[in-house]
């Protein structure tokens, strides 16, 4: 197929497991899996291929970067230690845990570690897509894990395909030093990548210029730590967070209303496209390898499939316990979770493209290639299926407590903001020169706003809150009807296309400022 077909075919592939997915009530990741798998039953589409570099040059940076930019720094500092553990530890047990059951399968030692260390790390695009049941504390330590835990997962990649392919024997301090090249490198050039482009987002006010700059920021960040044999991987995560605290202050109002919904579309495309290649993919890793192998290689794929969950499972709890053994803090004892806890954490431990993508960037020349890719593709596809079936009665099970955290920030912020503002009308005014009626209006505006924040929640008190409601819809009633006048006059000829679309940009930014839910991360 050429490019242009194969571009046609991916995204009516990704459009339709997005568009199914509500309607069947089944995660849209795995209809995207299902219908790559069943696209590459057609002869042609078997021809199409996920290059390892693809993934790890253009979509994991961009995929990345999107999910440290939404992630919560304050919250991963709450829980850094526990994160650090399972992002480094838990990487190595579970790459030799594998490793093992491959040796004893058949594989050669070199092989199978090398599928252990593609099957070691969580998926960052796997969890964010499907892990969105899980409570905001799991759900934030699950994303901060699987942006971490690529880099570990890559050095010790490294290392197995440098002693397999060119026989190179590492000792002790040489593996000690990659690692440590490998974050603190990494981490380096994340900084220097995140300070530099706050500097270059504050000077920039045009909000294409300025989105343009954030596009180029994480290639950028994985490019500078790749130059020094560091690993891209945290670079971009570094730079996401550090991002994710001075954008609020580097960018305008309109840059960021265009971050967010060029971004949202982007990386949803990318992990539609992600999971529809995979699909694809495991047509082509049947095939590659001779029929006799087949059966030991699918009970290799269950075996290792079981043994990163049991691994997760085993290695929470035994460090768990160490930890409190230790650490008796009452701060510590705060942030305990229960053992089921433990349970939703192995189950939501997705692989996804990053394990597929190392899979495939194992040289030609490796005896066992197609091997690891069959296994990789099969426990990919097991862990999004299964796991995915699985993860909400599970959570369901674990009978977390509701989780109002996030509501409850939002309605501090929202009080302290509005009250302060309203409190400071008066000074703004008299700096400005405005007007008294103008300052009396905007003052009573602010004031209604915050008795209707204020009574949410008491029922003796709705009054304020049922005017806000009605005010609300009356608002957009009237901007319907504006609307259409001016499509009216469009079509009437009295005022051109160009007219109509910056009238209608007016508009959409006031409906949005009017009935756009709060987006939480």
């Amino acid at each position: 197929m050429n490019p242009l077909e194969i571009i046609v075919l991916v995204g009516v592939l990704v459009l339709l497991g997005s568009w199914l997915g509500p309607r069947v009530r089944v995660p849209a990741p795995l209809l995207q899996l299902a219908v790559g798998l069943l696209a590459g039953f057609v002869p042609v589409v078997r021809e199409i291929h996920l290059p390892p570099e693809a993934v790890l040059v253009l979509f994991l940076p961009a995929l990345l970067f999107w999910e440290s930019l939404t992630t919560s720094l304050r919250e991963i500092r709450r829980d850094l230690r526990g994160i650090l553990i399972l992002s480094t530890l838990l990487v190595v047990a579970s790459a030799f845990g594998v490793a093992g059951i491959g040796v004893a399968l058949g594989l050669g030692w070199s092989a199978a570690l090398i599928l252990g260390a593609a099957l070691a790390p969580t998926d960052a695009t796997a969890v964010g897509a499907m892990a969105r049941a899980l409570p905001h504390r799991n759900m934030t330590i699950l994303r901060a894990e699987s942006l971490i835990n690529d880099g570990t997962a890559l050095v010790v990649y490294s290392i197995a395909v440098g002693a397999a392919v060119s026989h190179l024997a590492y000792t002790g301090w040489q593996i000690t030093g990659l690692v440590a090249l490998a974050y603190l490198g990494g981490g380096a050039m994340g900084l220097l990548t995140g300070w530099l482009g706050t500097l270059l987002l504050r000077r920039l006010t045009d909000p294409v210029v300025n989105n343009t700059a954030l596009v180029v920021i994480p290639f950028v960040a994985f490019l500078a730590a790749e130059l020094i044999h560091a690993s891209g991987v945290i670079a971009v995560v570094i730079a996401g967070l550090m991002l994710s605290q001075t954008g609020p202050r580097a960018s305008t109002p309109q840059s960021r209303q265009q971050t967010f919904a060029f971004w949202s579309l982007s990386t949803s495309i990318l992990n539609g496209a992600l999971f529809v290649l995979i699909g694809i993919e495991a047509q082509s890793a049947v095939r590659a390898v001779p029929t006799p192998e087949i059966p030991t290689l699918l009970a290799l794929t269950v075996l290792a499939w079981i043994a990163i969950v049991v691994i997760r499972f085993v290695f929470q709890m035994i460090t768990v316990s160490l930890i409190r053994l230790l650490d008796r803090r009452p701060s510590q004892r705060t942030r305990r979770m229960s053992h089921r806890a433990r349970v939703v954490s192995a189950i939501a431990g997705f692989r996804g493209a990053i394990s597929l993508a190392v899979a495939l960037a194992v040289p030609a020349t490796l005896s066992g290639r197609a091997e690891i890719i069959f296994v990789a593709t099969g426990v990919v596809i097991l862990t999004l299926v299964v796991q995915g079936v699985l993860l909400p009665p599970v959570v369901r099970w674990a009978g977390f407590a509701p989780d109002s955290s996030l509501d409850d920030e939002l309605a501090t912020a929202q009080r302290t903001a509005t009250a302060e503002a309203a409190r400071d009308i008066p000074e703004l005014a008299a700096r400005l020169h405005v007007t008294d009626l103008v300052r009396d209006r905007i003052l009573g505006e602010y004031t209604e706003h915050l008795d209707v924040i204020e009574g949410s929640g008491q029922p003796d008190d709705q009054v304020a809150a049922a005017r806000d409601v009605e005010y609300t819809t009356l608002r957009l009633a009237v901007l319907e009807r504006k609307r259409d006048v001016m499509i009216r006059l469009r079509d009437e000829g009295t005022i051109n296309d160009t007219t109509l679309r910056t009238m209608q940009t007016r508009l959409d930014r006031e409906a949005l400022r009017l009935s756009q839910p709060e987006i939480l991360e």
